[in-house]
C-alpha cells in the first residue's frame, strides 16, 4: 500500500516515476547535497571580532554611561573654598560638613528646611536648601555645635546647595575621662 500511495504522490506532484526518484528518499525528485562549510579558522575570528566588540561595548557602557550617575564625596572646604567650581555646579555630590548653630529653620508653604554647615575651618560656610519635610532624628540644632552632616545633592551657580538627602552623625556620648555615658544619670544610680 505505501508503494501505490508514493506512485501517487509522485505523479500528482510531477509526474515522476518510482523509478526516478531515489529508494532511500521517497517523495523527493532530487538527492539532498551538503552545503560546503567555510574554513574553521575564518569561523573562530569572525567569532573572537564579536565578542571583542561586545566587550568594549560593555566597557563603554561602564565607563561613559555611568559617569553621571557617580556622586562625589567631599568635604565643604574643597567644595566652595575657592568660590563655586564649574565642574560641580549641577553634578550630583555628596558633601560633609558641620551645622552652623542657630541657622536651622523650618518653613511650611512649601515644607522644607534650610541651614548653613561650615567644613574644619569655620570661615568656609555654604548655605544648604533641603525641600522635605522630614529630616532625621539625630539632626538637631545644638548650640554647643558639633553636629556633623552629610548632605547629597547639587552645587547652584549662585553657591547654594540643593540637598536631595540629608545625613546627620550621631555624636559619641562616651566620656573616656569618667568612663561613663554622658547624660546617663541612671547609671549613677546606686542598684537595690
Amino acid at each position: 500500500m505505501s508503494k501505490k500511495l508514493d506512485q501517487e504522490l509522485a505523479d500528482a506532484i510531477g509526474g515522476s516515476t518510482e523509478e526516478d526518484a531515489p529508494s532511500s528518499t521517497p517523495g523527493l525528485e532530487k538527492p539532498l547535497t551538503a552545503v560546503p562549510l567555510p574554513p574553521r579558522g575564518s569561523r573562530s575570528v569572525g567569532l573572537l571580532a564579536a565578542l571583542l566588540v561586545m566587550v568594549a561595548g560593555l566597557v563603554s557602557l561602564f565607563m561613559l554611561g555611568f559617569k553621571e550617575a557617580a556622586v562625589y564625596a567631599t568635604p565643604v572646604d574643597t567644595l566652595v573654598g575657592a568660590g563655586v567650581k564649574p565642574e560641580y555646579v549641577g553634578r550630583k555630590v555628596r558633601v560633609e560638613g558641620e551645622l552652623v548653630p542657630g541657622t536651622l529653620q523650618k518653613r511650611d508653604d512649601p515644607c522644607e528646611y534650610r541651614f548653613t554647615v561650615h567644613g574644619k575651618d569655620a570661615a568656609v560656610k555654604m548655605d544648604v536648601r533641603y525641600p522635605q519635610c522630614v529630616i532625621p532624628d539625630t539632626f538637631r540644632d545644638v548650640p554647643t555645635g558639633g553636629v556633623q552632616v552629610t548632605v547629597e545633592g547639587a552645587l547652584t551657580q549662585k553657591g547654594d546647595f540643593e540637598a536631595s538627602l540629608v545625613m546627620a552623625k550621631c555624636a559619641s556620648k562616651y566620656d573616656p575621662s569618667t568612663h561613663k555615658m554622658k547624660g546617663d544619670e541612671k547609671a549613677a544610680l546606686p542598684v537595690d
